[in-house]
């Protein structure tokens, strides 16, 4: 997607159930086997009470919609913020959604809204993104 082709509103989405796999997959590549995520016997005794999906996986559904669909192909992440709302279980469907909310043409840039929410349409992650737009493409 070019610069010129975005427009204030504009949104894209995807959902995904989560699965044992998935955070399985997430702490293999990334090292964090913290209990929390992978041990339901030692995560009953935290507030949780059971596991967890590492909070960053969530993140990477975020990171999925931008870099496939909005803005898609070339994109580039300059900043993210992220504030964790609730936790996402193994079993959990999430519908991650991003829109613009602001055009830096003169950058290149453009600012979206970042949101996971659950089957319950709650949200589980709320935050923001700055992207840089590749030049034009022909």
């Amino acid at each position: 997607m070019r610069f010129s082709d975005l427009t204030i509103g504009q949104s894209a989405e995807i959902t995904r159930t989560v699965t044992d796999r998935d955070i399985q997959g997430f702490a293999d590549v990334t090292g964090d086997t913290n209990p929390l995520h992978l041990d339901e016997a030692a995560a009953k005794g935290t507030m949780f009470k059971g596991r967890i999906a590492h909070g960053m996986l969530g993140a990477g559904f975020i990171s999925a919609v931008i870099g496939t669909q909005l803005p898609g192909f070339g994109s580039v992440y300059v900043t993210q913020s992220l504030a964790f709302r609730r936790p996402v279980r193994p079993g959990d469907t999430i519908t991650t959604r991003v829109e613009v909310v602001e055009l830096m043409p003169a950058e290149r840039r453009v600012r979206l809204a970042t949101t996971c929410r659950n089957h319950a349409g709650k949200a589980v992650i709320e935050g923001e993104a700055v992207i840089l737009m590749p030049d034009e493409l022909g």
